[in-house]
C-alpha cells in the first residue's frame, strides 16, 4: 500500500447499493439467487437480514458452488457460522490484534514464527489459553519432538511442522537449521498423537504424491505455498518471463518481505542487520484452483485407496501398528519410478 493510501477510508472504495434491486433475503437458496442474477442482469446480489448486510454473492460464486458443491465451502461451527482462522505474532503488540480478532469471531489463531520453541511463543500460548480458553491455538513451526513437547505442555491445540523445507526458504542453507520434512512430520506427529494434537505439514508439498506422503506419515492436513501460488485466485499480478506466464512468489524470509513487516516472524524486527532466510521468485501459471484442486483431491483419494486406507484415521492406524511401511528409495529407484526410456512425451495431469 502506498503512503498516500494509508489514511484513506474503506468507505471511499466501497460501492453504493442504494438501489434495493441488489438486495435479497439472507436465507434465500442458491437457485433463487441464480434466478435473481439472471433476471436483473446484475453482477452480484447483497444478502440482508433485518436491514444489515450479511454477505455478497456474485455470479462466479454461484457457478463455483454449483460446479463443486464441496469445494471452497467453509467449515461451520457450533454457532452455525463459518469457522475462521487468523495469524498473529508473538510480540506484546499482537495481544491487541488478538483481542480484535476474537471480537470479530475468530475460532482459531496461528502463532506465526519460523522457530516455535521460543520463550515468546510459549508465553503467548499461555496468555491466549488463559485469556480466551475457547480459542484454539496452532503453534509452530517445529521439527523435533523436544520442540513439540514444550508447545504441547504450554497448551497448543495444533502444531505446524516444517523448517527450511519450503521452495522459497533458505533457512537450512543460511542458518544450517532445519530438518527433512518427512522425518520432521513423522517424529513430531508420533509424539503429538499421544496427546491428541493434530499436525500440519507446512512446506515441501509440490504435488499430490507429497500430500499423500505427508498425511500417511502422521499429518492431519497440509499447508501449501508454491503449489497454489500460480493459481488465478492467488494474490499478485501475472507477468511474462521468457514467453511463460508467471506470477511472483515471495518468501516470508526474503528481504523484500521483511521490509514489509515479516521480520517479526524471524525475530528480526528490532535488528539493524536483516538476515534473509528466503528468496523472491516466480511460479508458472496454473489456472484456477477450480480446475486443479479437484484433480489433486481425487489423486490423494486414489493414493489412499492403493494403500488400503479408507480414511485418514485408518492410515495413521496402519502406520502406528507397522502394517504400513515406508522405504527410502535409491537414485536408481527414483529414476525407475518416474517417466523414463522415452524419446519424448507430453504430460497432462488433468
Amino acid at each position: 500500500m502506498k503512503d498516500d493510501q494509508k489514511e484513506v477510508k474503506i468507505y471511499d472504495y466501497m460501492k453504493s447499493c442504494e438501489n434495493k434491486d441488489y438486495y435479497v433475503p439472507w436465507d434465500i437458496d442458491l437457485d433463487k439467487i441464480e434466478a435473481v442474477l439472471e433476471d436483473k442482469q446484475k453482477g452480484f446480489v447483497v444478502l440482508e437480514k433485518e436491514g444489515e448486510t450479511v454477505n455478497v454473492v456474485t455470479k462466479d460464486d454461484v457457478e463455483r458452488v454449483k460446479g463443486y458443491p464441496k469445494l471452497g465451502s467453509g467449515t461451520v461451527g457450533a454457532d452455525k457460522k463459518w469457522m475462521v482462522g487468523a495469524a498473529i505474532g508473538t510480540r506484546e503488540s499482537d495481544k491487541e490484534r488478538l483481542e480484535h480478532l476474537v471480537k470479530a469471531g475468530a475460532n482459531v489463531v496461528v502463532l506465526d514464527s519460523s522457530q516455535g520453541n521460543s520463550i515468546y511463543q510459549l508465553e503467548m500460548i499461555k496468555y491466549v489459553k488463559n485469556t480466551y480458553p475457547e480459542l484454539d491455538v496452532v503453534g509452530g513451526n517445529v521439527v523435533t519432538m523436544y520442540q513439540a513437547e514444550n508447545l504441547i505442555k504450554a497448551g497448543v491445540d495444533g502444531l505446524r511442522v516444517g523448517m527450511g523445507s519450503g521452495s522459497i526458504c533458505t533457512t537450512q542453507e543460511v542458518c544450517a537449521v532445519g530438518r527433512g520434512q518427512a522425518t520432521a512430520v513423522y517424529k513430531v506427529s508420533t509424539l503429538a498423537a499421544q496427546h491428541g494434537v493434530p499436525v500440519i505439514a507446512d512446506g515441501g508439498i509440490s504435488n499430490s504424491g507429497h500430500i499423500v506422503k505427508a498425511l500417511v506419515l502422521g499429518a492431519s492436513t497440509v499447508m501449501m505455498g508454491s503449489f497454489l501460488a500460480g493459481s488465478t485466485e492467488a494474490p499478485g499480478a501475472y507477468e511474462y518471463r521468457n514467453g511463460r506466464r508467471v506470477k511472483k512468489y515471495r518468501g516470508m524470509g526474503s528481504l523484500e518481505a521483511m521490509t514489509k513487516g515479516s521480520d517479526q516472524r524471524y525475530l528480526g524486527d528490532t535488528a539493524k542487520l536483516k538476515i534473509a532466510q528466503g528468496v523472491v521468485g516466480a511460479v508458472a501459471d496454473k489456472g484456477s484452483v477450480l480446475k486443479f484442486i479437484p484433480y489433486t483431491m481425487h489423486a490423494v483419494k486414489q493414493g489412499f485407496q492403493d494403500l488400503g486406507a479408507s480414511s485418514l484415521q485408518s492410515a495413521h492406524e496402519l502406520l502406528r501398528d507397522n502394517t504400513l511401511r515406508l522405504e527410502a528409495r535409491t537414485g536408481a529407484a527414483q529414476i525407475e519410478g518416474g517417466i523414463h526410456g522415452l524419446v519424448s512425451y507430453e504430460k497432462k495431469s488433468f
